[in-house]
């Protein structure tokens, strides 16, 4: 309910992003691929460090001593945590959300427009376009951290250059690739503003319900699994996704086949390839267009397929599916329980 409130602008963002970025954006621009772009930004991050551990103060516990800060970000690039954090500025809706859970939102100086509405966010603080942050309005608000996403590389060579040199700690976390991608961004996150702990606690909640939920489908074997198509963004222009994605790793949790598996990374479908894989079960997370779940079942030329025969076209909460973080959860137990109602009647 909370996440469902999105603005106007979100809404056109999110076009924007998927049916003219994505595409470029989380294939090409993957955590491998952005490497090279961060890390000559990152030499001068490097070189404005002094080169030496700073040993911890005696009060601290051995075990806090201990803790080793990263030194390189998810995306490969190497980088230098600050002594102090106070001040953090983050242009992804999946790092705000992993904030706010790991308890650090009060350090949120600014956020992406993507965010606004999310529960936990400071109110009334500068926020900035995604894909093409305001660097001028960022080196005004000189955070002492920038967290970014692959989204805010987008066609550009060394954006943050002009923050870096201000000393500003510029750090990427591209989009996650697996379940396993958000544990490790989870962590690096918690790592990075020094709450190793909250990182861990978040990670154990997550991998709970990911484990009561996928106990349940468990036992169903592969033959009777139901095949899915999952669809984030709508005719006439469709896109889904494959192997190799969290949102295809979501689906298998849930029990489910996803027919697009045979592919890999995020895609533009074609309406026959859906109504020839014929799928169970239509999911969509589509929430910038009205009534979507009715669209798709009345679509032209997919009365014959079997979700849309049988009305097992249902929505997907946007936020839980659409952000690789601890709130994938969500997005899994409303797709175990649409696939499988009969298995949640006593839970």
């Amino acid at each position: 309910m909370r996440r469902n409130k999105v603005t106007q602008s979100m809404a056109k963002s999110r076009i924007a992003a998927f049916l003219l970025g994505m595409l470029l954006v989380l294939t090409a621009c993957g955590k491998e691929a952005v490497t090279a772009q961060p890390e000559t930004a990152a030499e001068t991050q490097t070189a404005q460090s002094t080169g030496t551990e700073p040993e911890a103060p005696e009060s601290q516990s051995a075990e806090t001593a201990s803790q080793e800060l990263p030194t390189t970000d998810p995306s490969g690039a190497s980088i230098v945590i600050p002594d102090q954090v106070d001040s953090v500025v983050a242009l992804a809706p999946s790092i705000c959300e992993t904030l706010v859970a790991l308890g650090v939102e009060e350090k949120l100086t600014g956020y992406d427009l993507q965010s606004v509405g999310l529960a936990g966010l400071p109110e009334n603080v500068p926020t900035f376009d995604t894909v093409n942050p305001d660097v001028e309005q960022l080196a005004a608000l000189a955070p002492d951290m920038l967290l970014v996403s692959n989204l805010s590389l987008y066609d550009q060579e060394a954006p943050y250059q002009p923050l870096i040199d201000a000393g500003v700690c510029v750090i990427c976390v591209p989009t996650s690739d697996s379940v396993e991608d958000v544990r490790s961004d989870i962590r690096f996150l918690a790592a990075a503003l020094r709450v190793p702990e909250e990182g861990e606690r978040v990670v154990a909640e997550m991998d709970a319900e990911l484990v009561r939920l996928s106990d349940i489908v468990s036992d169903i074997p592969e033959e009777e699994r139901k095949s899915v198509y999952f669809e984030i963004s709508p005719a006439p222009y469709l896109y889904s996704s494959g192997s190799g994605t969290y949102l295809h790793e979501l689906i298998e949790l849930a029990g489910g086949r996803n027919v697009l598996a045979d592919q890999s990374g995020w895609l533009s479908v074609e309406g026959e390839t859906v109504v020839a894989a014929n799928p169970d079960v239509i999911f969509t997370n589509v929430n910038y267009t009205d009534a979507p779940v009715e669209e798709i079942l009345g679509r032209e030329g997919w009365a014959g397929v079997s979700a849309v025969q049988n009305k097992e076209v249902y929505y997907i909460d946007n936020m839980a599916s659409s952000l690789p973080d601890q709130n994938i959860v969500k997005a899994v137990e409303q797709m175990a329980q649409a696939l499988y109602p009969e298995r949640f009647a006593d839970k």
